[in-house]
Formats: C-alpha cells, structure tokens, sequence
C-alpha cells in the first residue's frame, strides 16, 4: 500500500508539472479564453467593451498622412425629455449627435472618457459594405453575383460553395449558424473561443458544411457571411483588409485617434464585429455615408454604391427589420433612413432628409429583449424630430 502511494504521488506531480508548463506556455490563449468567458459580465462589460485590445490579440489601422479633423460645433440640442432615462434603461456609454454635419450633442456615461476606443461589435459590418463598394468600383470584384469562390477559393466544397458576393452581402447564404450569443454553445461564441485561443478565422469558417436553405431565398443573420466578404476582399485585392480600410476610409475622415482591429492568431481582421474607434470617429464615418459617400469634398464611397447598400433588398420576413448590403432599415421603412446596428446596443443612424446622424454605443445586457430596437429607433427619430 505504501508502495502504490508513493507510485500515486509521483504520477500526480508529473500531471502538476505537465499542467504548470502547458499553463506557462499557453498563458496568452488562457487568459484571452478567460477574458471571453466573462467578457458580458455585468461587473466587467463597461470596462471590457473600452479596452479590447487588452483581451484579445489587435491590429492598429493606420490614419495615415491625413490631419485630425475636428467636428465643428452646432447649437445645442434640445434631446427629447425621455433620452436621459432611455441613456440609463439601455446602459449607455456614449452618444455623438450630427446635425448638418455639426457636432449638437455629446454625452458619455457609466465612467467613460470621450477618449475610450469602442468595441463596434457588427457596425463593423457597414464599414466592411463600403469597403466592398470601392474595391468593386476599382474592378478588383467583377460583379456582386460571382460565386464567392472565385474570390475565396479555400471555400470550395463548404458551406458557401453555391453562395454569391450578392448572397453574403445580404445575410442570404443560407449557410446553418447560430447567433445565440446567450447560448455558451453557439456557433458564434464557439467563434469567439477560436480568436480567443489564437485560432484561425478562415478556418472555423472553412469548416463550415451545412446549409438550411438555398442561398438568396431567405435573409438569415449569420455574421460568418462578413467574414466570408473580407475573404473575398482579401482574395480579390491581394490585400488585408485593415491596409485597405486604412487606404480607402480612415484616412480619408480625419479621425482623431488610430482604430484597431480584433484578429484571430494568424493576424486576419475581425471583421464582422472587431473594429474600435472614439464615438465621434464612429460620428464622422455616418456623416460621410449621411453626405452620399462624400467627405472633405472628396468621393470616397460610389454614391451608386451607397444607394444599393442603404435601401431593403434582402428577403426578410414580415414584420422584422429590413435589410440591404450590411445594413439595416426599420419596419416601416422610410427614405433615407438607415443604421449600422451592433449586439449590446452599438448604432450608427442615419436620417437623411433631416441631416442628423446620431452614434450610441453601449453595454446593454438585455439588447436581445422584445422591443428594444424598436425603442431605440423611436427615439432617434424623436431627436432627427428635435434636430429639424
């Protein structure tokens, strides 16, 4: 009995040994994997959602040679009497409004700087839109109903094998995912414990097999399809899409500070949702969209492009929000009128025909609850309202 005891002891200090060094050499990808595992935590979200690039692996976009552009200064607005309970309801933690162009309101909230880089989550997805609508207007994408294998060709044989440029642009792939960012099993949280654990993006999409339906018959949020667009655009261009993005947006926008990019182990850009940026640099992104994909007197998104991405063609179902090119329209759908929407309350807004873009972001817990987005939108039109 001694004798197996001793045996015992020496077997359980090698595991302990094992376990120290497999723990000293993978204490990155462990404590990225803890920081997911408690990325929403109520006591944690606020601060997690301004320093992203503490948590996971990041690439700066560079601004290049252009000057920061400050906004200009508008009269004050007068924000409907119900925004500072809405602002405490939803978990705020930033609001930039633009009237014309002009800076009529700024507020930050639960102990955040104006200063803070904020997590995008899927508003990254209409910066991705624009970037597809110049690198097509350069030729490098031939048309939007090529098959996205002729861009990505490691996507041949999986799920988006029949999928188009046109079908990913509009959530229509069909491909089977689940969003269920409450489900620990999801897909997508699946998805963030490959960026967390250093993994490859390009191959957890890769390894995707099974649709539901034929691509472009139905519209079905699945946010791996922007993924596939930046494959797309990487395949298409030669190029990684924060350098393009870099070339052909930020720098264009006299952005105030560098944003980065979340990116998985093989340093590709988290896409879908990985970007990070001041709200006011969020501001004048809207603003350039708002004025046609015109910014400084400068063309830098096709205003053709811009008119096909901001308007419902998806197939969506009755009832559901209306959806375009990596865009989203209300219910009712009005003219001119459109957002860039992110989970846990992230918005670009946009109204035209009152001038007025309006960035929140936030660390709202209960985004996923019924009527929250309606909520939202009624009070941006309240203040576009106010704004005239």
């Amino acid at each position: 009995m001694r004798v197996f005891g001793k045996w015992l002891g020496r077997v359980l200090l090698v595991v302990v040994l094992i376990v120290a060094v497999v723990a000293l050499f993978k204490r990155e990808e462990i404590t990225r994997l803890l920081a997911v595992n408690s990325l929403f935590d109520e006591t944690k979200i606020v601060h997690n959602f301004s320093n992203m690039d503490t948590l996971f692996l990041s690439r700066e976009i560079p601004l290049g040679a252009a000057p920061v552009v400050d906004l200009p200064r508008g009269d004050a607005l007068l924000m409907p009497a119900e925004t500072a309970e809405w602002a405490e309801q939803r978990a705020v933690t930033a609001m930039v409004v633009l009237k014309d162009g002009a800076l009529v309101h700024e507020a930050y909230y639960q102990g955040t700087a104006d200063t803070d880089m904020r997590i995008s989550w899927s508003v990254a997805k209409s910066y991705l839109s624009a970037l597809v609508g110049i690198v097509l207007a350069e030729g490098h994408i031939d048309s939007i109903d090529d098959p996205v294998t002729k861009y990505a060709p490691a996507l041949t044989g999986t799920a988006y094998d029949a999928a188009t440029v046109r079908n990913v642009l509009q959530m229509s792939s069909g491909v089977l995912f689940d969003e269920d960012y409450l489900d620990f099993n999801s897909d997508i949280n699946r998805m963030g414990r490959v960026l967390a654990m250093g993994g490859s993006m390009d191959g957890f999409t890769t390894d995707l097999s099974e649709t539901f339906v034929t691509p472009g018959t139905q519209m079905q949020y699945v946010s791996i399809d922007t993924h596939v667009l930046g494959m797309v655009i990487r395949g298409a261009t030669g190029q990684d899409v924060p350098s393009l993005l870099s070339e052909k947006i930020i720098s264009k926008l006299g952005y105030e500070a560098a944003p980065f990019y979340v990116t998985d182990g093989q340093g590709v850009a988290f896409v879908l949702g990985g970007l990070n940026l001041r709200t006011r640099d969020y501001a004048k992104f809207g603003r350039m969209i708002l004025d046609q994909g015109s910014y400084g007197g400068e063309q830098v998104v096709p205003e053709s492009w811009l008119a096909a991405s901001t308007v419902p063609s998806a197939k969506t179902a009755d009832g559901e929000l209306k959806y375009g090119f990596q865009w989203w329209m209300p219910k009712d759908p009005r003219d001119g009128e459109f957002f860039g929407i992110g989970v846990y309350g992230q918005y670009i807004y946009i109204n035209r025909p009152t001038g007025v873009v309006i960035a929140v972001n936030s660390a709202d817990r209960k985004f996923k609850e019924t009527g929250v987005t309606d909520q939202n939108i009624a009070l941006f039109r309240a203040i576009s309202k106010a704004a005239q």
